[in-house]
């Protein structure tokens, strides 16, 4: 649920990227920033322990324009999939807006993918979000690698809703650019009333 200062005439959306440990969310974010103009750019914040590279969230607003003459600012967090991080995850996913589902693409990783899921899904039921109307996108990312699923397998598994999803390099910058616009568009049109695409 976006967050609207009348004084300052913003609105404040939550974008929060989601998935098993290094499956690529951080580095999604830190591209994201790297990419952006100083201007439109706040902080990064980053929390780093052994078995995770983000332990809690990293901040990142992003000015995108007006909506309805207010100044509309994403925030973008990622948040660790893992069961013990479960609570960090449910006080982040309070009033966001929309979800980047990461998911490592490497056959060896589908377990732990599948765990995260799992986890996203009670913690939106338990906030009382309805999956099939959040903005919610898919990024199968590590697409470079030899052990990579195929699309349509993990689109079978993850996405047979048929949400938008999209292929990703995040150590490259592929796709990670068009995941987010995907994203924060969806949102957009959920504040102006439209529905998902």
């Amino acid at each position: 649920m976006s967050f609207i200062n009348y004084s300052t005439k913003e609105v404040n959306c939550k974008i929060v990227y989601v998935g098993t440990g290094l499956s690529g969310k951080t580095t999604n974010v830190q591209y994201i920033y790297e990419q952006t103009a100083a201007d439109l750019r706040g902080k990064f914040f980053a929390g780093n322990s052994e078995n995770e590279r983000t332990l809690f969230f990293d901040f990142l607003p992003l000015g995108v324009g007006d909506v309805r003459g207010y100044k509309t600012r994403f925030h973008l967090y990622t948040i660790p999939g893992q069961t013990f991080y479960e609570v960090s995850q449910q006080f982040i996913l309070k009033g966001v807006d929309g979800v980047v589902f990461v998911v490592d693409s490497q056959a060896e990783r589908m377990e732990s993918n599948l765990e995260s899921f799992e986890i996203l899904s009670r913690n939106l039921e338990r906030q009382g979000y309805d999956s099939n109307k959040l903005p919610l996108i898919f990024q199968y990312n590590k697409r470079d690698l030899p052990s990579a699923l195929p699309v349509k397998e993990l689109e079978q598994m993850f996405n047979p809703s048929r949400k938008p999803s999209f292929e990703a390099v995040a150590s490259r910058g592929d796709g990670v650019m068009e995941t987010l616009q995907a994203v924060t568009q969806w949102v957009i049109r959920e504040l102006k009333g439209g529905e998902k695409p």
